[in-house]
């Protein structure tokens, strides 16, 4: 069976440089960097009679945060967010309320054609980091970075594979 059901001439897979992020409904803008996509079973070993080869189960599923990293502009998507979590003045024994979103991180093929997407599941930042690595002698941008905790994410199924465009070359 070819890797690809609609495109079965396509060897190459998908470009990791195609991507954008949504939240509340819009693309938040800059990112670059996204990762932290990794979910881990944790196996449990289960009694068996002498002389027997271990058997496993599985256990407990758990997902890594996911890193978010843009360069730094007046834009406050990140900002905004995490300040919903911690603020100056606010009461420490006080519960942030609303502070958990729905993320979508969506991969295009080359031609920009939405590919693949995965929805992340109440999602809360738990590090932000405003001006990232400051260095008089370096010529890199400054970047944002905001790390969310989540309850997991799956690949979103109402996204299939696109038909990609043909081109055919001038005569």
């Amino acid at each position: 069976m070819p890797e690809f059901s609609v495109n079965t001439e396509r060897f190459d897979p998908y470009k990791n440089f195609k991507f954008r992020v949504k939240w509340d409904g819009k693309y938040v803008p800059g990112i670059f960097r996204v990762h932290g996509f990794m979910r881990r079973t944790l196996t449990k070993k289960l009694p068996t009679p002498e002389r027997q080869p271990f058997r496993y189960a599985a256990g407990r599923t758990t997902f890594d945060p996911i890193i978010l990293v843009r360069g730094r502009t007046h834009d406050t998507e990140f900002e905004q967010w995490a300040n919903q979590i911690w603020q100056v003045d606010a009461d420490p024994n006080e519960e942030p309320t609303e502070y958990k979103k729905n993320i979508t991180v969506e991969l295009y093929n080359e031609a920009g054609q939405l590919a693949i997407a995965y929805n992340v599941f109440n999602c809360w930042p738990i590090r932000y980091n405003p001006l990232g690595k400051l260095d008089a002698n370096d010529t890199e941008i400054a970047t944002e970075t905001l790390v969310l905790i989540h309850e997991g994410w799956e690949r979103d199924k109402n996204v299939g594979e696109p038909s990609e465009p043909s081109f055919t070359e001038p005569p």
